[in-house]
């Protein structure tokens, strides 16, 4: 499969990061805590430069908890702060307030001792499509501020929105980038729902999740569908699960476009298990 999506809001909203970068004080970088390396945009840090920033690992929830600790301490190694967080439940928003207040401390109280007005820290949140910017908006202003959803691409434009305590907000539409040099990273992303379906070939994007998840996470695979150890092709796993799960066309045949769907929903949803795509040991 060849993947890419570039929509044209997304040039857009490169040109929006660089033109409000000089009005935020410290820049919140939401990555999907299953893909933290696939769901990282290149050009977010050639853009931000050295504005201070947290890295928030959101979507913890989906992801095997050990494997997420592990890239915490990754990016600890590597002297950035980063934490983990899941919107559904509000695990992590303390610490979320927290970093960010800490992230501007020293230039909040040199403007205080230079007799300035204190004013609301400005936080600039950015991220790809669908990795959760306008639910840890919601979550953090305490109401339904942001537009969200579960598919990509969903915020459209800039919105300022003030937060509980000293702190204002700024959402961003989420920003990939034109073309995908590694397919496994357009993979990864797909897989996760940051790319729109209506571009991809969804049977083939979920024979290939299966042709992973049986080597990555057999266990959890054979246990949700019930697949045996015999069917070791993804194509015969993808068989199995059909059976299983009543998804045959009249005559016999596999009905593979729902069966996909339902693989996919199911993946993207957890109901599969707690699966991280990308382990840090592979940066090491």
């Amino acid at each position: 499969m060849n993947i890419n999506w570039y929509p044209g809001h997304m040039k857009k909203t490169k040109e929006l990061l660089k033109e409000q970068l000089k009005l935020v004080d410290v820049v919140f970088e939401l990555l999907d805590a299953r893909i933290p390396l696939s769901s990282k945009n290149p050009i977010i840090d050639e853009t931000i430069g050295n504005k201070p920033k947290v890295i928030i690992l959101n979507k913890s929830d989906l992801a095997n908890d050990t494997i997420t600790k592990q890239w915490i301490d990754y990016y600890k190694k590597q002297g950035r702060y980063a934490l983990s967080l899941d919107t559904i439940s509000g695990r992590g928003l303390r610490e979320v307030t927290v970093a960010g207040e800490n992230a501007v401390k020293e230039k909040m109280n040199a403007l205080q001792e230079k007799g300035r007005r204190m004013r609301p820290v400005r936080i600039m949140i950015v991220g790809i499509p669908n990795v959760g910017k306008s639910s840890i908006l919601n979550r953090l202003a305490g109401r339904k501020s942001a537009k969200t959803g579960d598919r990509p691409g969903v915020t459209k434009g800039k919105q300022w929105i003030r937060l509980k305590g000293n702190m204002e907000l700024l959402d961003t539409p989420g920003i990939l980038w034109p073309k995908f040099e590694d397919q496994e990273v357009a993979l990864n992303l797909a897989f996760t729902g940051a790319i729109k379906d209506e571009i991809m070939d969804i049977e083939t994007l979920a024979l290939k999740l299966i042709e992973k998840l049986w080597l990555t996470d057999k266990e959890k695979l054979m246990d949700r569908y019930k697949v045996g150890e015999e069917a070791s092709l993804p194509l015969e796993v993808m068989n199995e699960i059909a059976k299983n799960r009543g998804c045959i066309l009249r005559g016999g045949e596999v009905d593979y476009s729902r069966t996909a769907n339902m693989v996919l929903d199911e993946f993207r949803g957890g109901k599969i298990g707690k699966i991280s795509l990308e382990k840090p040991l592979i940066l090491a």
